[in-house]
């Protein structure tokens, strides 16, 4: 057995180190030869060798899942550094635009004020010529000596009379006193009015002759047929398409306008949806959504469609059809040129989530196919909360499209609660219209140490945004003591001199506020706390202790 090892290792050209694998094969060999040459102890040996090639065969399932999974994990971590680069890129484009704009309003200022100098200067200019008239001017298309004779200037003087008459009759005939503009208005509302009613009446006797050419039709059909079922039966197969083409008859309408030359587009864009009927009829529903999202003029792009496609309901072993029409609708939106509205997009982000397919949402979001809206991001942050593995995507969803929609408290909400406190701060400092009600909202829903922190801190060299004094004593006030008490073990491990410089800092608490400060860490058990800003307190300038008597003489230093 050991000669036929070494024998098998030369030839395949293992060396001491491996491969492993072909040293399995080997070994495996040879205990197949033993346990043919073994016979007593054949089914001993054989189990023994069954466990060791299934616990091998697990280590090798083991290194290619770590093999797969590490290359996932690579994948992963590189999502968030090219999120990063675009939100940089986003930053420097809106300073760029704003620059942009900036230019344009101060040309436009220029441009307004141009036009203002020369419409004074034209003023001027017509005053000038008719308030000052040189007599002594030559006659405008006259020599001086015809301008001298008496015969030209007669010639002359009838040729301008002449041309006074045409210009008179010209503005009776040409055109109208402005009063009667008003009336020639009414004339053509009324006008309008009759026209919008004949052609009511007119698509309604179209339809109705639609309906019973169909009738007819399928009379004509029954009567060539075997009729072996009623002419009822045969009309109740039927009347689902004829249901559908009831639901378009609105479209008609709307189709035929003011220019009765496009009936021919309205027949055939009534064959279209009759197509559109037919595929949804027949069970082919990827390709009727297709066909719907890619109508002309974007008739079938709408809720209507939607519903129709709804009702279908789902089918076993099949893809949703309403999810193959949203899925339609998005991937065309931008070729469509027809942003697809708020209520058709919450209904499709919907869909998308109960489908359990947020990677078609987060396809849709971030390719901006869709119209933003709060409720569109509410609905992604509950799906987040419903399912935790994925709720860091649906949060940065929810924040693009909060910041899209300018609810920048919530956006900073779904920041804070992604861990992103240093990118919720600078969220917060990009947009400065947070009031100081804004920022205890945040506060209140985030009860972060970390956030309070950098809120009631210095941060990058400006001034704290919030109190930490006074959102100890509102979280105590509002029955959330385990934040308030989490604040002050947080203070606590700071030294006096910390403590110091936080409430010097502060510029919304008074000294009433540090008070009931220290008497609250007096009842929670925080006596160096209390301690310490009683003391703080003692030092600051004006300020002194009551007796308890309450004999204090504030005047005392005037007399001194």
């Amino acid at each position: 057995m050991q000669r036929y090892i070494i024998i098998e290792t030369e030839r395949v050209g293992c060396t001491d180190e491996g491969p492993a694998d072909e040293y399995f094969i080997i070994y495996r060999n040879v205990f197949d030869k033993i346990i043919e040459h073994v016979t007593a102890y054949k089914t001993i040996l054989t189990s023994i060798k069954q466990e060791y090639d299934s616990f091998i065969e697990t280590i090798k399932k083991g290194q290619r899942s770590a093999f797969y999974l590490h290359g996932k994990l690579k994948v992963l971590t590189a999502e968030p550094t090219t999120l990063v680069y675009h939100r940089k890129r986003v930053v420097q484009l809106e300073a760029k635009i704003r620059v942009i704009e900036a230019n344009s309003s101060k040309i436009q200022m220029q441009l307004k004020k141009l036009r203002q100098v020369r419409r004074k200067g034209i003023v001027k200019e017509g005053n000038y010529l008719t308030t000052t008239i040189n007599p002594s001017r030559s006659i405008p298309g006259m020599t001086l000596a015809e301008s001298l004779n008496l015969d030209s200037l007669n010639e002359y003087l009838k040729r301008l009379e002449e041309k006074y008459e045409e210009i008179k009759h010209h503005m009776m005939v040409k055109y109208i006193p402005h009063m009667r503009k008003a009336d020639l208005d009414e004339e053509k509302i009324q006008v309008l009015q009759r026209r919008d009613i004949a052609e009511a009446i007119n698509n309604d006797l179209r339809f109705r002759h639609r309906k019973t050419e169909m009738v007819l039709s399928a009379f004509s059909t029954w009567i060539q047929s075997d009729m072996s079922i009623s002419f009822q039966d045969f009309i109740t197969q039927i009347s689902e398409t004829q249901r559908l083409l009831q639901d378009d008859q609105a479209l008609v309408e709307e189709l035929l306008e003011e220019d009765p030359s496009k009936a021919k587009e309205a027949e055939v864009l009534l064959d279209y949806i009759e197509r559109f009927n037919e595929l949804l009829v027949n069970g082919e529903y990827e390709s009727a959504a297709v066909f719907a999202v890619n109508s002309p003029r974007g008739i079938l792009r709408n809720i209507g469609t939607m519903r129709k496609f709804e009702d279908v309901g789902k089918i076993k072993g099949k893809t949703l059809p309403l999810l193959l029409f949203f899925e339609a609708l998005f991937s065309t939106s931008h070729a469509a040129k027809k942003p697809v509205n708020a209520h058709l997009t919450l209904k499709g982000i919907k869909c998308g989530l109960s489908e359990k397919r947020l990677d078609l949402v987060i396809h849709w979001v971030t390719q901006q196919r869709v119209t933003f809206s709060e409720k569109a991001g509410d609905v992604i942050c509950q799906y987040g909360e419903q399912n935790p593995y994925n709720k860091s995507k649906c949060l940065s969803l929810a924040q693009i499209i909060y910041s899209e929609c300018g609810l920048h408290k919530k956006a900073v909400l779904c920041l804070c609660q992604q861990g992103q406190i240093y990118g919720a701060m600078e969220y917060i400092k990009q947009f400065k219209n947070f009031s100081y009600d804004d920022l205890m909202d945040i506060v209140i829903i985030c009860p972060q140490i970390e956030l309070i922190n950098c809120l009631t801190s210095e941060w990058k060299g400006e001034p704290p945004l919030l109190s930490f004094c006074l959102i100890v004593l509102h979280f105590f006030s509002t029955g959330m003591k385990n934040s308030g008490l989490s604040l002050l073990q947080e203070l606590d491990k700071n030294e006096k001199e910390a403590t110091e410089k936080l409430m010097t800092s502060d510029r919304f608490c008074s000294l009433e506020d540090w008070q009931e400060l220290a008497d609250v860490c007096i009842h929670n058990g925080f006596c160096r706390l209390s301690k310490d800003i009683i003391s703080i307190l003692r030092c600051q300038e004006g300020v002194s202790e009551i007796p308890p008597d309450g004999e204090f003489n504030i005047m005392e230093h005037v007399f001194w």
